[in-house]
C-alpha cells in the first residue's frame, strides 16, 4: 500500500508532462497566428507575385523577340560602341 502513495504522489510531482503540454500549446498559438498572418496578407502577396510574374514573362518575350547576335558573338550596339 505504501508503494501504491509513494507511486501515487511521485506522478502528481512529476512536471515534465506539463512542460511538454505547455510546449504544445505555445507552438498551436504560433500556428494559429501564422495561419492568421499569412491569410490577411494573402491576397496582397498574390497580386505582388501576379505583378512578378508578368514582369518576367514581358522581359522574356523582349529577349525571345530580339534579333540573335552576328556570328563574332557581339551585338550590334555593342560592336558600335567599340565594345567588341
Amino acid at each position: 500500500m505504501q508503494g501504491t502513495l509513494f507511486s501515487l504522489r511521485m506522478f502528481v510531482a512529476e512536471e515534465s508532462g506539463a512542460t511538454a503540454i505547455e510546449y504544445g500549446l505555445i507552438a498551436a498559438l504560433v500556428s494559429v497566428a501564422a495561419i492568421g498572418a499569412l491569410r490577411s496578407y494573402g491576397s496582397s502577396l498574390a497580386n505582388l507575385f501576379g505583378t512578378v510574374e508578368s514582369a518576367l514573362a514581358s522581359a522574356e518575350a523582349t529577349t525571345q523577340d530580339s534579333p540573335p547576335p552576328p556570328s563574332g558573338g557581339c551585338p550590334p550596339a555593342d560592336e558600335a560602341a567599340g565594345l567588341c
